[in-house]
């Protein structure tokens, strides 16, 4: 499933927490990104084409929660893309990142606890 973006915008609001309305989630978005009500309305409609939300009737309006797990969708998206730009090898990824961003010392110390516990697994 391909989410646009500014579909992934929603779904950030969502993950946070659900369910809520289009126009809760218009207030959180809006003014940061300047959309209107239409706007965020138009993207829950192709978030819910996509089966990426569910709809509940509450009365006459619309309560959005996630069909697609964030972790599901992160991991995904993460694998996509180090298979796209690094071959599908993680340590290409780090090591751009070392370079390019700088790791600082919490930084070393979580991948260092990591790759200690991904030893321990194997």
């Amino acid at each position: 499933m391909q989410i646009s973006p500014a579909e992934l915008e929603v779904m950030k609001v969502l993950w946070t927490s659900a369910p809520q309305t289009a126009s809760d989630i218009a207030e959180q978005i809006g003014p940061k990104k300047d959309w209107s009500d239409r706007t965020v309305k138009t993207l829950l409609s192709r978030l819910v084409d996509k089966g990426a939300l569910r709809t509940e009737s509450e009365g006459r309006r619309y309560l959005y929660s996630p069909v697609l797990e964030q972790d599901a969708y992160q991991t995904k998206e993460t694998g996509h893309f180090v298979d796209r730009l690094f071959g599908g090898r993680a340590a290409p990824l780090v090591a751009h990142l070392a370079n390019d961003r700088g790791l600082d010392a919490d930084d070393i110390a979580e991948l260092e606890a990591l790759l200690e516990e991904l030893k321990n697994d194997r």
